[in-house]
């Protein structure tokens, strides 16, 4: 298994490999008008000189193209006990192809943005986890917190 950080000449890939994991969850009417905006955005944060925002993959086995990839950003909140200085690692797009799952690409993804994270002085990294993914979390040491999330759309 080939794992590396991802570039902006990934970023294809990246929303192809996104859309995967959003059409897993089933939300509604499907439409791609989100495709454009994300490739932006990756392709200017990958590329930002000092990133808060990196991409770990996996290169498809059997050809071009990437097999799984997790993406990760560093928010910076006021700080509190577990994290003084207010830096939280905020891991998302967690996917695999899936003609590719259950051979460790998104564990190995996850493992090397988890280690990005420390490798900046991080202290705390959360996400989201759907029922799929959270026997690989919790492995990995994610526990649920007592925190409650709510959401308004603007």
């Amino acid at each position: 298994m080939k794992i590396r950080q991802a570039t902006p000449d990934d970023v294809d890939e990246l929303v192809r490999l996104r859309a995967i994991m959003l059409q897993a969850f089933g939300r509604g009417a499907w439409n791609d008008d989100w495709r454009a905006p994300v490739r932006a955005s990756l392709l200017r944060r990958l590329a930002a000189p000092e990133p808060v925002l990196a991409a770990f993959v996996v290169e498809h086995p059997d050809g071009p193209g990437l097999a799984a990839c997790a993406v990760g950003v560093i928010d910076e909140h006021l700080g509190n006990p577990y994290s003084p200085d207010g830096r939280v690692g905020y891991v998302f797009n967690v996917v695999t192809e899936p003609a590719m799952r259950r051979r460790g690409y998104s564990r190995a993804c996850l493992e090397a943005i988890l280690g990005w994270f420390r490798a900046r002085g991080v202290r705390v990294a959360d996400l989201k986890a759907s029922p799929d993914g959270e026997p690989l979390y919790t492995s990995l040491g994610f526990t649920r917190t007592s925190e409650p999330a709510m959401r308004l759309r603007l």
